[in-house]
């Protein structure tokens, strides 16, 4: 941070507290030695750099019995405001986030200063300049994880994956369909046993390559040998055949009339067999990955992408520990609030209901009282969707009673009374102990968790609230009984579900036993061999036993936002609900006068 700055935060923490501006403070130059650490003849040279800036006066006391005073002429809100938009447009994003870090800045001061970045982040243009690039910057509140299609499991990173690599076909949720990615066309036999698939042809890796049917081969392969998460789903594939370059061949052990959608998902986005994937993916899709750490991942557009360019030459997604709101950021800098958009947006947000629900787990994997029925039954009338939603409201849309809102709506939905909860509570054998409740450090997770707490004294039952980092399960399973989660599901929503229920890196698969997970996937056994009408039928099935043993308790269905520019153009929205970047513009100088 500059020096400047840091000597006027310790200044004035310790002889201008409270705060005070334009009033004159007596202070001896030996206090200031103590306060900034260094000799009487470095402070008098701190003074003078003080006021060159403008943060002070400085009136030295001439004579025995003539204190010196101090003036301070800015307040430390306006000293940091200016201090970050100079980071902010010396390109200096790291130091900024830093700076609303400092331990000086909280409260009040940290949400203006997290604004004031917004506000100045998005849209950059460098059209007079010798690169003339169009940079988009987003703001996240959640710290990336690592990028590998193998394990991949939530929601951002699968985003993130689509955006670097493609897959052999994709799926289109408005026609319910499969388009032609990276194969072009594609054939089946009569008893869905056998696949074929015919590669595009001259498609470039990242790293310059062309894409061949042994890259297909080798990504199905690593699966294998990683021990993917996902690897339940493939399971029937028995033999892998290259028929040249450009045509492949999946033989399988039993008809599979799900087989597209497996390669469709995340989990086969093509790698090259030639590259250590294992750090960062090298793909086929529109953006590169650039540069992925702690604070900053950055995306460059792919000039020999196979299909159409992205617009936007690089886009940086810089993580913002801290921040209220989890709507993403796609402000640009100085942005009016006000305007209209002919896709289906409206001011400077857009909504869009996501597929899927918040909802509470049980922890079956800690010894309890969670283990009983009428104990989890008692949670389930606590956690009263219809009384979550009226008293807290928010983003919370409509009561769910299953991961997909159109199985919620068929139920008639009633606030259920405390007294019921209490009654099952006392069957239950509940000797008021402490159960512990587990909750991502979000600000709608954290009221609902708060909520529920004091719903729960009313009945005599005693909740402690413990936070948790999404990457700690470990920390979970060990100390918490039930846990808050959200599930946010592809387009693709049989994939979603079925992936839901046997995929090993999600919250079902860390806290159930290895017999309740047995049981849903006895349930599923055959799923892949129905037709579209039967698959559905299976996975209402297999939710239903969860929904009426109260493995999951139910929240309610959300509403998801992201904070646009009217200066955006191609807001689409893409997988999960997040806008698809490849798509995006910005047109300079918008609005404009209509004629």
């Amino acid at each position: 941070m500059d020096n400047n700055v840091t000597h006027y935060l310790r200044v004035a923490s310790e002889i201008n507290n409270p705060f005070n501006i334009h009033m004159p403070i007596p202070v001896t130059i030996e206090l200031l030695a103590s306060v900034l650490c260094c000799t009487p003849r470095n402070v008098k040279f701190i003074l003078r750099k003080l006021e060159e800036k403008g943060f002070i006066q400085w009136q030295a006391g001439r004579g025995r019995g003539h204190t010196s005073v101090m003036t301070f002429l800015r307040t430390v809100e306006e000293i940091l405001e200016n201090y970050l938009l100079e980071l902010i447009s010396s390109g200096k994003i790291k130091q900024a986030i830093e700076l609303i870090g400092l331990p000086e800045v909280k409260g009040p001061l940290k949400e203006r200063l997290l604004t004031l970045l917004n506000k100045q982040m998005g849209y950059q243009s460098e059209t007079e300049s010798t690169t003339g690039l169009d940079i988009l910057r987003i703001t996240r509140n959640r710290s990336m994880e690592k990028l590998d299609p193998a394990f991949v499991y939530t929601a951002f990173e699968a985003y993130l994956i689509g955006q670097i690599c493609s897959t052999l076909v994709t799926y289109d949720a408005v026609s319910d369909s499969f388009h032609p990615a990276l194969a072009h066309m594609w054939e089946a036999n009569e008893d869905h046993t056998s696949y074929i698939f015919y590669l595009r042809k001259g498609v470039r890796f990242h790293h310059g390559r062309v894409m061949t049917s042994r890259d297909v081969k080798s990504t199905l392969q690593r699966l294998v040998e990683l021990d993917s998460s996902a690897l339940w789903h493939f399971r029937g594939i028995e033999e892998v055949e290259l028929e040249g370059d450009h045509r492949i061949r999946f033989n399988l052990s039993s008809p599979n009339l799900f087989f597209l959608h497996l390669l469709s998902s995340i989990h086969m986005s093509i790698l090259p067999f030639d590259a250590d994937n294992d750090q960062e993916p090298l793909g086929t899709g529109p953006y590169r990955l650039m540069n992925l750490n702690e604070d900053v991942l950055v995306l460059a557009a792919f000039d020999d992408y196979y299909s159409i360019r992205p617009l936007l030459d690089r886009v940086e997604i810089w993580y913002l520990p801290d921040q209220s709101s989890g709507a993403r950021q796609y402000q640009l800098p100085d942005a009016a609030v006000s305007g209209s958009y002919s896709d289906g947006c409206s001011g400077n947000s857009i909504d869009y209901p996501a597929l899927g629900c918040r909802y509470i787990i049980v922890n079956f994997r800690k010894e309890g009282i969670q283990h009983n029925p009428f104990f989890r039954q008692a949670m389930r009338l606590l956690y009263d969707p219809s009384a979550l939603i009226k008293e807290l409201g928010g983003n919370r849309i409509t009561p769910a009673d299953s991961f997909l809102p159109w199985y919620s709506r068929r139920i008639i939905w009633k606030e259920h009374s405390l007294e019921e909860a209490a009654k099952l509570l006392e069957s239950s054998g509940y000797s008021g102990e402490e159960i512990t409740l587990a909750y991502v450090t979000r600000k709608d997770e954290l009221e609902e968790a708060g909520w529920l707490q004091q719903r729960a004294e009313r009945i005599g039952l005693h909740i402690c609230l413990m936070s948790y980092k999404e990457y700690n399960m470990e920390e979970v399973k060990q100390q918490a009984d039930f846990l808050f989660a959200e599930e946010v599901l592809e387009d693709d929503w049989q994939w979603g579900m079925i992936n839901y229920f046997v995929n090993k890196s999600n919250h079902l698969h860390a806290l159930l036993q290895d017999s309740q997970r047995d049981q849903l996937q006895r349930e599923l056994e055959h799923f892949a061999e129905q037709p579209a009408e039967g698959r559905g039928e299976l996975l209402e099935r297999t939710e239903a036993i969860l929904r009426e043993n109260c493995w999951v308790l139910y929240g309610c269905h959300m509403n998801k936002r992201a904070q646009l520019n009217q200066s955006l153009f191609g807001l689409h929205t893409g997988s999960f609900g997040f806008l698809d970047i490849s798509r995006l513009w910005i047109k300079p100088g918008f609005p404009e006068t209509r004629m």
